[in-house]
């Protein structure tokens, strides 16, 4: 798939500002990590399809919309399978818009290529630092101008960090895109980065912060909310300083840290945050699945599938965000779920269900096959009666008939998975064999230094590489009969790392561990022996004492949090025990009650039923009937007492009130059905008509429209106390 055309569809509305000072890029195209083992050992990430369209794509098209002229492509290991794929695409010859390589077979870091770019003298100016795994679609336009504003006035302030928030998982710690908790010190005026920590103590609930930025700034802002986008403009000091500083070799670990500790130099970083525009990174294979959950739900647009942006196969959006290429073969009796993408020339035989899948092109999927939440690259055949969950399969795998994939499998390039056998939960298979000694994430940033495989993939090419290591075929009992790969085996720590960086839902049983930290670390929140909520830190102005800190929070986020994790368990089929173990993990991140929960809950539950299509009062009285019965174990979780029950009443009346008032005459109809299903009790509806009686007239507006329904409670016979 070659690169788009100049489309003319431009991100940056401001684009012909931009273009009268040139403006530069680096794209890192290594950025390696060994969560993407063993993949990455026979394709560079870059390359790797998001969606049916390589990596890379997104990040130079959002680099030629937001106003970049000129882009240097560094890279190290399968440089050749690079500079191919750009040499065959369309971007060495766009206009207005310059695309050069750079290769380096020795650069094992990100401060190694930032040392040979600074020595190549190719940058001229300010310039954008990003790796080639970052999707976005945000307007560089305010950040450039914060940034030579700065820069105006302070020489100092070399950089200007991209970040966006995103409240990471209350009891895991981490992130939606799989990453550690990120805490920062933001001074609230300025925007000035005064600390960055991606490796927090959390057994200890300890966060070590000098006295000496208490004292240096009157106020600080700390977060842990905040998401590194890992988009950075750059002033040319900063590859200047890469240059005299040979120990820089990690963006972030290194070079950013050491600037912020340095007090000699005094260079300064600064934050710019986005709120509407969309920017991520692809660093492990939970971020590569919520990425393309994102492309898939139009958050990334215009660079969704639909949209012509990349040269690739035209793929047509139908209802519920289902995508579909040209000359697909499907049985009637097959059904395409939503949220899915369905590749050109891909067959799918009889009784076959796929849902919230990435399926790519010329695939061949057999009968009876089961196909949820997975990613199915080009050319792979999946013969009659496989169960694939959660799974990734990259091209030209074959998984014959009857075999199931475990969730978090990762079955590399032309694996072949025997008859009926069973891949267990997150086991990753190649045809290679597992190297004896692997590189981790804390040695190397940006290269992947196996030099075997280096060596031949850029003799030899990627399918020559392949067969000079691969082995005889492995025994019927390692992938069952007929079988090609080997299963790696995992690390010390590995389950953990596994589960944690997987595209499977987080496990239920980990998450409820999780939950049972955090309920004895909030124990321990009277003797400040916690890590703190977002928020601003000040000294106490009445006391010498820095230790003395008033810190305060906002919690306005609860519902947005809770509408979200609904919202995430309606598009992925999330089971009701994992909502709730999630629910209950925010409850006591944000000290909450039952009621609050229930509250949140129900707002969420009938904003969504107003979401969906409906073109009269009695669809919307069914859509709300549906959800209720189908999500009625998640809400009456939270209902166990009266007062619970009225607090979700005082919701609904809310709703009416101000923010759906489409409901308001519908209020009696709709408290009926939560009282049929059990939703809310006869005594919870009495009640809540007992505490109106004083209330003004404005207040009893429902009251009065469900006189009849509260009447004919009164007047129903009371059950028998047996009966349940």
């Amino acid at each position: 798939m070659g690169a788009p055309k100049k489309s003319g569809v431009k991100i940056s509305e401001d684009a012909e500002e931009l273009a009268r000072v040139p403006l530069q890029a680096i794209l890192l195209a290594d950025s390696f990590t060994t969560k993407f083992r063993p993949i990455t050992l026979e394709r560079p990430k870059v390359l790797l399809p998001l969606v049916n369209v390589p990596m890379i794509n997104y990040t130079l098209s959002w680099l030629e919309s937001a106003g970049v002229e000129e882009v240097f492509v560094f890279c190290c290991a399968h440089s050749k399978q690079v500079t191919s794929y750009l040499k065959k695409s369309e971007w060495l010859s766009q206009p207005n818009f310059t695309v050069s390589m750079i290769e380096s077979h020795h650069s094992v870091s990100a401060g190694d290529a930032l040392r040979l770019i600074y020595e190549r003298n190719v940058i001229h100016g300010d310039f954008v630092l990003i790796s080639g795994d970052t999707v976005s679609n945000m307007s560089l336009t305010q950040a450039l101008q914060e940034h030579k504003e700065r820069r105006k006035k302070d020489n100092d302030a070399i950089m200007t960090m991209v970040i966006k928030r995103s409240k990471p998982h209350p009891a895991t710690h981490q992130s939606r895109l799989g990453t550690d908790e990120l805490f920062m010190a933001i001074d609230p005026a300025t925007k000035q980065l005064l600390y960055y920590e991606d490796k927090a103590d959390y057994s200890k609930g300890i966060l070590h912060l000098d006295k000496s930025l208490l004292l240096d700034n009157p106020s600080i802002s700390l977060h842990h909310d905040k998401q590194d986008c890992y988009i950075d403009i750059c002033s040319p000091e900063v590859l200047s300083l890469f240059t005299d500083n040979f120990d820089y070799q990690h963006l972030r670990r290194h070079f950013v840290k050491g600037l912020l500790v340095d007090d000699i130099m005094g260079y300064k970083i600064f934050t710019h945050e986005i709120h509407s525009s969309y920017a991520a990174r692809i660093d492990n294979f939970r971020s590569y699945d919520t990425v393309s959950k994102d492309i898939i739900h139009r958050w990334t647009y215009p660079l969704v599938p639909d949209v012509k942006f990349f040269g690739n196969a035209a793929t047509k959006l139908e209802r519920q965000g289902m995508y579909r290429a040209s000359e697909i073969s499907q049985s009637h009796s097959a059904v395409v779920g939503p949220f899915t993408v369905i590749g050109f020339g891909t067959k799918i035989g009889d009784n076959t269900k796929i849902s919230n899948s990435v399926i790519g092109e010329g695939c061949t999927i057999g009968s009876n096959v089961q196909i949820e939440g997975s990613y199915i690259w080009d050319n792979v055949t999946i013969e009659d009666g496989c169960e694939l969950r959660h799974a990734i399969a990259c091209d030209g795998v074959t998984i014959r008939s009857g075999a199931v994939l475990e969730p978090g499998v990762v079955l590399s390039f032309k694996v072949v998975i025997g008859p009926e056998f069973v891949v267990p939960p997150y086991s990753k298979v190649s045809l290679f064999q597992q190297p004896i000694e692997e590189d981790s994430d804390e040695e190397l940033e940006y290269a992947d230094s196996t030099g075997a495989m280096n060596s031949l993939v850029d003799k030899y090419g990627a399918e020559a590489a392949s067969q000079a290591l691969e082995t005889q075929s492995p025994s019927a009992s390692e992938l069952g009969v007929g079988g090609a790969g080997h299963v790696w085996s995992k690390c010390d720590g590995g389950h953990e790392e596994e589960w944690r960086h997987s595209v499977a839902p987080i496990p239920a049983d980990k998450i409820s561990e999780a939950v049972e930290i955090l309920e004895g670390d909030l124990d321990l929140a009277h003797d400040g022996s916690i890590l703190p909520p977002s928020g601003e830190l000040k000294p106490d102005s009445n006391e010498s004492d820095i230790d003395d800190i008033e810190y305060s929070r906002d919690d306005s986020y609860f519902e947005k949090e809770v509408e979200a994790t609904f919202l995430r368990a309606v598009h992925e089929n999330i089971k009701e025990d994992h909502v709730i173990l999630e629910v209950n993990s925010l409850k006591l991140s944000y000290n909450k009650l039952a009621a609050d929960c229930a509250g949140a809950i129900f707002h969420a539950m009938m904003k969504y039923a107003l979401e969906i299509p409906h073109s009269s009062a009695g669809n919307l009285v069914q859509n709300v009937d549906s959800i209720i019965t189908t999500w009625r174990k998640l809400l009456t979780s939270y209902l166990a007492d009266i007062d619970e029950q009225i607090e979700v009443i005082l919701k609904f009346e809310e709703m009416c009130l101000e923010s759906a008032k489409e409901y308001a005459p519908l209020f009696t109809k709709i408290l009926s059905i939560m009282y049929d299903k059990d939703i809310i009790r006869e005594d919870a509806v009495l009640s809540w008509e007992d505490e109106k009686r004083e209330a003004d007239e404005t207040d009893k507006v429902f009251v009065k429209q469900a006189q009849t329904f509260i009447q004919w409670l009164r007047e129903a016979p009371e059950e028998d106390d047996d009966e349940e």
